[in-house]
């Protein structure tokens, strides 16, 4: 049974978190796959691209990152204080950085409602 995040997290114990995100059935994310002899290594950067992007519109520090052959690993940090200051329409055009808004976030964000 899954767990919510919100037993597994805890910012007063840690801020710290190391995530991993692995590939099944033997699909390459990156680097030479030896079944299909193709070579994935273009996806690299796309991928520490996307970490980046996502870092930037969140409230998260990359600690560390590695990106290997079917899997990745992140070390991530929570800035907490940085998330607490947001008022809740920096947190709604931070999240419409990511996300088409719908029509009633938008009317918000513009003044309209």
């Amino acid at each position: 049974m899954a767990t919510a995040r919100r037993s597994q997290i805890c910012l007063e114990e840690t801020q710290y978190y190391h995530c991993i995100s692995r590939c099944v059935r033997r699909a390459f994310l990156c680097g030479n796959d030896k079944f299909t002899t193709k070579n994935f290594d273009h996806r690299k950067g796309w991928i520490v691209k996307r970490i980046k992007q996502l870092a930037s519109i969140f409230a998260i520090d990359i600690a560390a990152y590695a990106v290997m052959s079917n899997h990745y690993h992140l070390v991530l940090h929570v800035n907490r204080e940085k998330a607490l200051a947001w008022e809740d329409q920096t947190v709604l055009k931070q999240w419409t950085l990511l996300c088409k808004p719908k029509p009633v976030v938008e009317r918000w964000l513009t003044g309209k409602i």
